[in-house]
């Protein structure tokens, strides 16, 4: 009796395109377990299933690159800013969106939670769009070591001493209100104000 042919699943299908991605720079090896490490982090949190392999992709490749450029494995192009707050719903989503509008993507950004929640704010997302900026899929991600090693700027905003902190990194800590529970009045306020912030801040990264 013959058996059927083991047909890979999604992640099976994505250990091999990242390996295939990523060859020369990690095993793959490597690459299974931080596909394995991404699906364990966002699993539980999932609220909407049939779109988790795309956010474990997602999270698989930020962190298979942020370590490849922390270890210098990949060179870098443009200088890397990271936005930390708690929730990784508003302030650091506000301020790594508008980063990357203004700045025409001469800079790679991320955003990073201490305490992750499941969904980005509607709000935040409404008072982005007013400024003509979607923010798409992005989702609240944890904050992890690989993200800070790879990162040239850290911004945090209220998340206290949760960010590690790494010698030669510039750091800025960023006095923000919380649009968190907030009318959208209040977080156009906080959008500018962030806005203004991130201005000064490329005027200083970029050549």
């Amino acid at each position: 009796m013959s058996t059927a042919p083991h047909q890979p699943d999604t992640y099976d299908r994505l250990v091999d395109d990242l390996s295939y991605a990523y060859d020369g720079v990690f095993s793959p090896e490597t690459v299974a377990t931080v596909v394995h490490e991404a699906r364990a982090l966002l699993e539980p949190r999932a609220t909407i299933t049939q779109y988790l392999p795309i956010f474990v992709a997602k999270q698989a490749r930020e962190q298979l690159m942020a370590v490849a450029r922390a270890e210098g494995r990949v060179a870098k192009q443009v200088p890397e800013v990271l936005f930390v707050c708690v929730h990784n719903a508003g302030r650091s989503q506000l301020a790594a969106a508008l980063t990357e509008h203004l700045s025409a993507r001469k800079v790679h950004v991320r955003s990073a939670g201490s305490q992750p929640v499941d969904e980005i704010s509607p709000v935040v997302r409404e008072a982005l769009a007013e400024r003509g900026i979607e923010l798409g899929a992005p989702y609240p991600k944890p904050l992890t070591h690989s993200v800070v090693r790879a990162a040239d700027v850290i911004v945090t905003m209220g998340c206290g001493d949760a960010c590690p902190v790494f010698p030669g990194k510039r750091y800025e800590d960023w006095d923000v209100a919380d649009p968190d529970g907030q009318p959208l009045d209040v977080v156009r306020d906080i959008r500018d104000d962030i806005r203004a912030r991130v201005t000064t801040l490329l005027r200083d990264v970029l050549p």
